[in-house]
């Protein structure tokens, strides 16, 4: 997928939003337990009944490694049934990766070649040669965790070296890195008043802003200082839209509150 079928998508929609498929065994409706694959016909029910309010989906990987093979296979069952359903939406996979090399290229054919993601996020600490392997394939696009929502963001990405917080030396350098115009970037929500900042530092690269909803992130805050001339945002809801209700109008529950921040971003839009 390219950035301008992105914001085709979002325009088309009215919409901006990521719904996060973090899929805990524990919190969903018990009869969907009794079925084969209990997280696929989740994340099934989740996607048929939101998809027309969201421009993208992000499965944190976590939630399926926890599960060994079973849950991998979930994972494969649901980007595939994203791709073949629903082409049109984003895929991220919230794998934090990040090593050096050939370890890194290695992750990056997993999420995009074998998987099929348009994007995997990734951590930056280890430096460009961490963070370029990604960046290699064509119409896939890096997230790189830049200002995390937290409360331990202040530990490292905040602080002050040599005058400048770390977190905007690292998106600074960022842009130096080859193919750096599929980098994309993670910004907490409830870290908004940075934006303007971050804005300064990339005018025109996508942010991918979890923490509104559960985490009490402010979707207005987040748009004043977030927008650009594409929009530029998208903005994460997990556990505030997947586990609306967990009974057996889970799904329609889910597509309420979506359709409740699509609203939203609709007038922001305007």
């Amino acid at each position: 997928m390219t950035i301008q079928e992105l914001v085709e998508q979002i325009h088309k929609k009215k919409s901006f939003l990521c719904i996060g498929l973090d899929v805990d065994l524990n919190k969903i409706p018990k009869h969907v337990l009794e079925t084969e694959d209990p997280i696929f016909e989740f994340n099934k029910a989740i996607i048929d009944a939101t998809h027309h309010l969201a421009v993208a989906y992000k499965p944190n990987t976590a939630f399926y490694e926890a599960y060994g093979i079973k849950g991998w296979k979930s994972l494969e069952k649901t980007i595939q049934y994203l791709n073949t359903n629903y082409p049109e939406v984003f895929t991220i996979a919230d794998a934090k990766r990040g090593d050096i090399g050939n370890t890194s290229t290695m992750y990056a054919q997993a999420f995009f070649d074998d998987l099929e993601f348009d994007s995997v996020t990734v951590a930056p600490y280890m430096g460009k040669d961490s963070v370029e392997p990604f960046l290699a394939f064509k119409n896939k696009y890096t997230i790189l965790l830049a200002l995390t929502s937290n409360q331990g963001a202040f530990d490292f990405q905040t602080k002050e070296v040599e005058g400048e917080e770390l977190y905007k030396q690292v998106i600074e350098v960022s842009k130096s890195y080859k193919n750096s115009e599929n980098l994309m970037y993670v910004v907490g929500a409830t870290k908004a008043e940075y934006l303007s900042d971050i804005r300064r530092i990339v005018p025109n690269s996508f942010l991918l802003v979890p923490g509104v909803g559960a985490q009490g992130g402010s979707l207005e805050e987040v748009c004043k200082y977030g927008l650009n001339d594409q929009v530029g945002l998208l903005i994460n809801s997990s556990r505030g839209i997947i586990y609306a209700s967990n009974s057996s109008d889970f799904a329609e529950a889910a597509a309420e509150k979506a359709l409740e921040l699509q609203k939203e971003m609709s007038k922001i839009l305007g």
